[in-house]
């Protein structure tokens, strides 16, 4: 049994959302470049100008990249054979505290009938899975409102197949338009159960934007969907173009034979994350 310090995690977790807040990864970054050369409108390219300044700005002044700092996600693989004192979930909430604190990000968890600030962000949204071995990685998600809002679960017929999950896809950024602030990126989750698909699509949000699914069949579904979302020509911010969406990433899971459960998880340009691992 590996027993790893709670004060070490609440540390390394303190400095992720500072961090996250204020570097853009730079997998996104490649693709703001990449935008800012392809894009076929003037304001569509502007867009992606400013995007480009915004987050040299950030880096530079240690100010968050967007005012909206997000209610912070971690997604966590622990090991069977690792023990914390004190349990792991409190001290990554007492890291989240910490560094939304330090950082002087801002905090947007409140009460959902009654709108009180909670006050320090928490709770902070904590997804445990427990895997073979003695190691700690921790993922953590900067989670914007805009965005968030525009995200979607439905369980389909299983008989819809392909067709409507396309369908519910391609629709949902269309009736999003310009109010999760594109170019966005989308986690699909196919499959599990009502709550599982909400989880694994959001998950999917962590992959590398430029990576490729490792299975063929799936890696041709996020091309497929991609290139459908971007026909819409919504565009960065919404002014027209053909960056509607930098990528989609898709989670499979088995799911009862009588469901068909699909979510999708909307994030805005501004992707904030980083990992961790003991």
């Amino acid at each position: 049994m590996r027993e790893i310090k709670a004060a070490d995690i609440s540390a390394a977790v303190a400095q992720m959302c500072m961090s996250a807040n204020t570097k853009l990864p730079d997998d996104v970054r490649r693709k703001f470049e990449e935008g800012y050369k392809n894009e076929t409108t003037e304001a569509g390219k502007e867009i992606f100008r400013q995007l480009l300044e915004n987050a040299d700005l950030s880096f530079e002044t240690k100010l968050p990249l967007c005012q909206d700092c997000g209610l912070a996600i971690f997604y966590v693989e622990m090991g069977e054979d690792v023990f914390v004192k004190g349990g792991v979930n409190q001290a990554i909430t007492e890291g989240m505290v910490t560094g939304y604190k330090d950082g002087f990000l801002r905090k947007s968890s409140c009460d959902p009938l009654t709108r009180k600030n909670t006050g320090d962000n928490t709770p902070a949204i904590i997804h445990i899975d427990m895997v073979p071995g003695d190691r700690l990685k921790i993922s953590y998600m900067a989670k914007g409102g805009g965005s968030e809002n525009m995200s979607r679960v439905t369980m389909l017929s299983p008989s819809q197949g392909w067709e409507g999950i396309k369908k519910f896809v391609v629709n949902r950024v269309a009736e999003a338009g310009p109010n999760p602030c594109p170019p966005i990126i989308l986690g699909v989750g196919i499959g599990g159960t009502f709550e599982y698909a909400p989880k694994i699509a959001k998950q999917a949000l962590l992959r590398k934007l430029d990576d490729t699914h490792p299975d063929p069949k799936v890696a041709a579904m996020e091309a497929e969907l991609l290139e459908a979302v971007n026909k819409l020509g919504i565009g960065p911010m919404g002014l027209g173009g053909s960056y509607t969406c930098l990528a989609v990433k898709i989670a499979l899971a088995p799911c009862h034979i009588a469901s068909l459960p699909l979510a999708v998880n909307v994030q805005c340009h501004s992707a904030r994350h980083e990992e961790v691992e003991f």
